[in-house]
């Protein structure tokens, strides 16, 4: 699903250049669900950046679902992340301004794919993460745990081929978290989507299928998980 050949990436401050990643190469195979650990600046953001297509890197290549996505135009790239991807964030994210119910339809809206159809699935993916009966509120009505189980929602709701999930549990308490990664874990593998998670939580990291570790630009494997999928 995401291969990733010999990517560097580098930032310029004032007139130095600070390299986040240096040589980075992975394959990430359909319906896994990778973790990629990292304390805090390691480059766990700029890498999921760089698949996203959100970012360029300044060397290497970015292949996701047969597509090279680094040479692609920025609308292109823009209207592949439409498509393709589904996001997940620490700080959910959502538009105050809309209900519930209209956030999670935006992205149908975006892709140009809002029908009946695509309408009730999403009302139905809503029931799935608990928030049926919420329709009409307004995400600060929601709670913290309420606020991100609508942003998976909505993550999810165009049938992306990956989901790209950064720090999803750190705005969190450690049992909301656990039910939300729990949540997105199983609405996941439900899909035989693919899942790359960003964290710096090694016990979260447990939970899923391998995990990538960042340190001083380069990613290493750290082990394979047993559990069953």
């Amino acid at each position: 699903m995401v291969v990733l050949r010999d990517l560097r990436k580098d930032y310029g401050e004032a007139d130095v250049v600070r390299r986040i990643l240096d040589g980075v190469s992975a394959s990430i195979g359909r319906g896994e669900f990778v973790v990629v650990l990292g304390r805090s600046g390691s480059g766990k953001s700029t890498l999921l950046n760089l698949i996203a297509g959100m970012d360029q890197p300044t060397r290497g290549e970015v292949h996701v679902g047969g597509a090279r996505i680094d040479t692609l135009s920025d609308r292109d790239r823009t209207l592949y992340r439409r498509r393709s991807i589904g996001f997940v964030f620490q700080f959910f994210n959502l538009l105050l301004t809309l209900t519930v119910e209209e956030n999670v339809l935006l992205p149908l809206e975006l892709c140009g794919t809002l029908d009946n159809r695509t309408r009730q699935a999403a009302k139905e993916l809503l029931a799935d993460v608990g928030l049926i009966d919420r329709l009409s509120s307004f995400p600060d009505r929601l709670s913290g745990g309420e606020q991100q189980r609508l942003a998976i929602a909505r993550s999810l709701v165009h049938e992306p081929e990956l989901l790209l999930a950064d720090e999803p549990t750190g705005n969190l308490d450690i049992e909301t978290g656990e039910e939300v990664l729990g949540l997105l874990d199983r609405l996941v593998r439900q899909r035989g989507r693919t899942l790359i998670m960003a964290t710096h939580s090694r016990e979260i990291a447990a939970t899923a299928d391998r995990v990538l570790e960042i340190r001083d630009g380069q990613l290493q494997a750290r082990h394979t998980s047993t559990r069953p999928c």
